[in-house]
């Protein structure tokens, strides 16, 4: 790893078909150990299920506020300044709740990569 600064750039965001809008703040081989991604998730809508295999994520709730279901954990409420812990093979998906866009930090470790992720048709399918 080297000394790096990353610029934010609002255009770089992208809509994936899980239902959110990214922007990748830092994914970058010279760093294996970690990547942080911004997430918005517009008002009224609900992430699809999903997982990732061999990635623990944290979402670090920015603003906005919505319902976080992970694992076999009963739906919580979350807000500004709270944390969700997501372990390898653990189902998930969050729903804005809100009227404003639910935006958080998703930090993964190790770096998420794209063939790490798995959609879930069946909620009901996965571990933890």
């Amino acid at each position: 790893m080297k000394a790096t600064i990353e610029q934010y750039d609002s255009g770089a965001e992208f809509y994936i078909s899980e239902g959110c809008h990214i922007v990748e703040l830092l994914n970058d081989g010279d760093d294996p150990n970690v990547s942080i991604a911004r997430a918005r998730v517009e008002p009224g809508v609900t992430t699809r299920w999903h997982r990732l295999k061999k990635t623990a994520e944290r979402y670090c709730i920015i603003s906005g506020e919505g319902r976080v279901e992970v694992g076999r954990l009963s739906p919580q409420d979350v807000k500004s300044g709270d944390a969700v812990l997501i372990p390898p093979m653990c189902r998930q998906r969050i729903t804005n709740t809100g009227s404003e866009d639910l935006i958080f930090l998703a930090i993964c470790s190790p770096r998420f990569r794209p063939d790490d992720y798995e959609e879930i048709e069946d909620a009901g399918s996965s571990v933890a």
